[in-house]
């Protein structure tokens, strides 16, 4: 194998050391706390008010900032000097994974990590000034509005939501819905993509708009429930614009150019979830291999059934490709930017999530009806993974992207 073809994906010094520093703080602050934060969620819904933000997590932000663990997700950025490489993060980010609400005590948690990339990257001076430095500082939280419930979004050149220039302002009309992190009450800005021309050329028909979440003209219908969880008080929520109003530079980067910024916005997102996911299959994992090794059946434990010994093995295999994969796309970003990796940040976006759901399947499999049931995280582990093969666009659309590289790799041979 040529030199330059060689991977090596072993943690540089500095990495294992960032991972066993991350690794003790976890075990300080973030797992002692996972049943406190369980019982105020609980709290809180029982009271009425399941849309509050956490008082666990925002006691543990102040933790992370002395530390020094915050937005680590940011590389290569003055706005964010502590920001690691993709290589880098991935093995913290899969720890973060372990933990569904960890992301957040880092100032880590998507949506506000992709909308910060768009404003890091193409915002303007005034954009960054007033809605980058809060989002970084996490005084505020952001939404992502895509998606729309009358056509397929997969496509995103299906977007009906219109953006039409007025004067000195943009009036905004359309629904949106699965905006994850409008339910929480400290966002305070929307990035909405949405139609400027529609006569333009197909991939320039698009752009992307700051719209702040308080303006006249924004109604919530209501949180969009997924395996009929509401994620609060993050929420994936359905919203009405109507004849929303906002100043013309509000627009990012400019008229037309709303699909850039989303591929040059779902590369990292794509790949942080991915991340996370392995996290979250070595968590189910680690619930099977307890689970069988301490219950009974027809005299022996589950353990000593052969069928379990093939589905751990199986696991630990699907896992371990997952986590390659992951680190080879990560590498690949970071040597040859985003759109150069767009193959192998395709292929983890299609086996990441269905690996963890393999696992999570085989791991509420072992713990029978109480695998299904919310005395263990199984069921809503589950219900997390699933969605993430539609989130950030359906494997299909990936499978596609992947075929078609490789159908152009093989003509270009042919043609030599």
């Amino acid at each position: 194998m040529p030199p330059e073809l060689r991977m090596d994906f072993s943690y540089s010094p500095r990495v294992e050391t960032l991972r066993r520093s991350f690794g003790e703080f976890f075990d300080t602050y973030i797992y002692p706390n996972v049943e406190r934060h369980a019982a105020e969620a609980q709290a809180q819904r029982a009271a009425g008010d399941p849309w509050q933000p956490s008082a666990v997590v925002e006691e543990l932000k102040s933790k992370a900032r002395e530390h020094g663990w915050w937005n680590l997700f940011l590389p290569q950025s003055a706005h964010a000097p502590q920001g690691l490489t993709n290589l880098e993060y991935a093995p913290l980010c899969e720890i973060m994974g372990r933990v569904p609400w960890a992301a957040e005590v880092f100032n880590c948690s998507a949506p506000d990590t992709g909308n910060m990339e768009v404003l890091e990257r193409y915002g303007s001076d005034e954009q960054q000034r007033r809605w980058l430095a809060p989002l970084l500082a996490g005084e505020i939280r952001s939404a992502f509005l895509m998606t729309e419930p009358d056509v397929a979004s997969s496509d995103a050149t299906n977007i009906q939501c219109s953006i039409r220039r007025d004067g000195n302002d943009y009036v905004i009309n359309g629904r949106k819905w699965f905006s994850s992190g409008a339910g929480d009450p400290r966002c305070a800005v929307y990035i909405v993509m949405g139609k400027t021309d529609p006569g333009a050329a197909t991939h320039r028909q698009q752009s992307m708009i700051l719209v702040p979440s308080d303006a006249p003209g924004i109604r919530v219908r209501r949180p969009v429930t997924v395996f009929g969880y509401d994620d609060a008080p993050h929420g994936h929520m359905d919203i009405d614009l109507l004849d929303v109003r906002v100043p013309a530079d509000h627009i990012i980067l400019g008229e037309g150019r709303g699909f850039e910024i989303a591929q040059g916005r779902l590369g990292p997102g794509r790949i942080h979830h991915c991340m996370r996911s392995i996290g979250l299959a070595e968590v189910a994992l680690e619930l099977l291999c307890r689970r069988v090794t301490t219950r009974v059946a027809f005299g022996r434990t589950l353990a000593d059934h052969s069928i379990w010994h093939e589905r751990i093995a199986e696991a630990r295999c699907l896992i371990e490709q997952a986590r390659l994969l992951t680190l080879k796309a990560a590498d690949a970003m970071d040597k040859f930017g985003n759109k150069a990796a767009r193959a192998e940040i395709a292929m983890i976006k299609v086996v990441a999530p269905n690996m963890a759901l393999k696992v999570i399947d085989w791991a509420i499999q072992a713990h029978g009806g109480a695998g299904v049931s919310g005395d263990f995280p199984l069921a809503a582990a589950y219900a997390g993974a699933r969605s993430l093969r539609l989130a950030d666009g359906p494997d299909e659309v990936h499978r596609a992207t992947i075929a078609k590289l490789e159908l152009a790799r093989y003509a270009a041979k042919a043609d030599v």
